[in-house]
């Protein structure tokens, strides 16, 4: 808009180049159609198949293109294979999000779609998609998998609860956890053909709150032939895929000893005393926290809200240089935890968060819920902002006080100083006495305490 509001169509000519050595990709299933600068090559639109030849072949036209650099647009997994092979030959690659292309009128077709994203990535106008560094990438392609197969896992936990209730086993009343030690020892002996509920209950383990009696007349049943099968089928998926799991774990931790520490310090030793054990049986069988605090020298378990698992998977996500954002007000709201304002004629219309799929976004909400259920700092503020906006907003703001101590803790390697409830209750306490004493000084009153009688 000029000074008039008279709306002025500004030209493509006006901006000035910023990457001149920039192709654009879209790429597809089973095509991809490349665009490269129009004085570059005679033919400067190009169709490419989606082999590892093919991939290849895209590359070495490129490099006779004089291009450095390559922003590619894609949906789903397709963009993998050709973003790593054209990392690899030295491009600079930029993944572009189908969002910031799509809302643009008149392209309806592949060949039209390289061409904007190429002309735009010359102009310097697109954001490329985060990604991790090199070794974080690889870790968080098995966390992921990781992730998947405990998703995979968990229905067949359902059958097995399925298979049991339909045989009227109740075994689902005295565990909290069928598959913790004694329902899983339980569940295998039925299975091997031991129906006898005395000698059932005898394998409660010692820790379990029900008693043996009550066991007993919980897995007093109707053992038919066909729920015995499908609680047989039901174990034998379970335990394939806690198999796989296991497999998982092992390829991790030897993913974390090769991964280089960020600091060449010398590390006092790690104090795990001030988190309780929290060990589920979905956590790694490994010392996720130790080795963690080898390799960015700083305990983010510490944090309230986090543990190990959790920074695991937010370290992966993230990487471990804090420098890719400029400030901690940045990386909020990559995360997804900072307010979007739409703002029209100065003021706010709107504000909220985004919706995003961010896994660290997640991880940090998650850990605002376990946080808003201890006696820390993060805990009592969970709790007022509960009772002023609900549990969402208090979720997602105390998920955005969580990150920013994590960012801090982990660009300049500072440990967690813990503040408990009664600290923060006893300064927020304060803060509002020096606000109504503001407030009265601004009408010309004093504030004045009684004395407790």
């Amino acid at each position: 808009m000029n000074p008039k509001g008279k709306s002025v169509a500004i030209s493509m000519d006006t901006i000035s180049l910023m990457n001149a050595n920039a192709a654009g990709l879209d790429i597809g299933s089973e095509e991809i159609w490349a665009c490269v600068p129009a004085d570059r090559d005679t033919q400067p639109v190009r169709k490419f198949g989606t082999y590892t030849p093919d991939l290849h072949d895209l590359a070495q036209w490129l490099k006779r293109c004089h291009i450095e650099t390559v922003a590619m647009e894609s949906t789903g997994v397709y963009w993998i294979p050709a973003y790593e092979i054209l990392e690899a030959e030295g491009f600079k690659v930029c993944l572009v999000n189908a969002r910031h292309l799509k809302n643009v009128p008149g392209r309806k077709s592949d060949i039209a779609d390289c061409q904007w994203a190429q002309q735009l990535h010359s102009y310097g106008l697109l954001n490329g998609s985060f990604r991790p560094e090199g070794e974080m990438c690889v870790l968080r392609a098995y966390l992921r998998h990781r992730a998947g197969l405990i998703e995979h896992r968990a229905p067949h936990i359902q059958h097995m609860q399925k298979a049991l209730l339909q045989m009227n086993v109740q075994l689902s009343q005295v565990l909290s956890d069928i598959t913790g030690v004694t329902g899983m020892a339980i569940i295998r002996e039925i299975v091997a053909g031991n129906h006898d509920p005395v000698k059932l209950a005898e394998l409660r383990n010692p820790r379990c709150a029900k008693p043996e009696s009550e066991i007993a007349k919980a897995l007093t049943g109707n053992y038919r032939a066909e729920h015995l099968f499908a609680l047989k089928q039901a174990l034998a998926l379970y335990d394939a895929y806690t198999k796989e799991i296991a497999e998982c774990d092992e390829e991790i931790e030897r993913q974390f000893s090769v991964v280089k520490p960020v600091h060449d310090d010398d590390l006092p030793p790690l104090d795990a005393s001030d988190k309780r054990n929290t060990h589920s049986k979905n956590a790694p069988s490994y010392d996720t926290r130790t080795m963690m605090y080898k390799i960015l020298g700083v305990d983010l378990v510490a944090i309230p809200g986090l543990n190990a698992s959790t920074v695991e998977t937010i370290i992966s996500e993230i990487g471990t240089d804090m420098s890719r954002w400029p400030s901690v007000k940045h990386f909020c709201s990559w995360l997804g935890l900072a307010p979007h304002n739409d703002i029209s004629g100065g003021k706010v219309l709107r504000s909220r968060t985004l919706k995003t799929r961010n896994r660290a976004g997640q991880a940090f909400r998650l850990a605002a819920q376990a946080a808003g259920k201890t006696q820390t700092v993060f805990g009592a503020f969970f709790r007022r902002m509960r009772s002023k906006k609900g549990p969402r907003e208090a979720t997602v703001a105390t998920a955005h006080k969580i990150a920013r101590a994590f960012y801090f803790m982990l660009k300049y390697r500072k440990p967690f100083h813990n503040v408990t409830s009664q600290e923060y209750d006893q300064f927020q306490r304060q803060r509002e006495i020096r606000h109504l004493q503001k407030k009265a000084a601004k009408f010309g009153f004093a504030l004045i305490q009684e004395a407790a009688a």
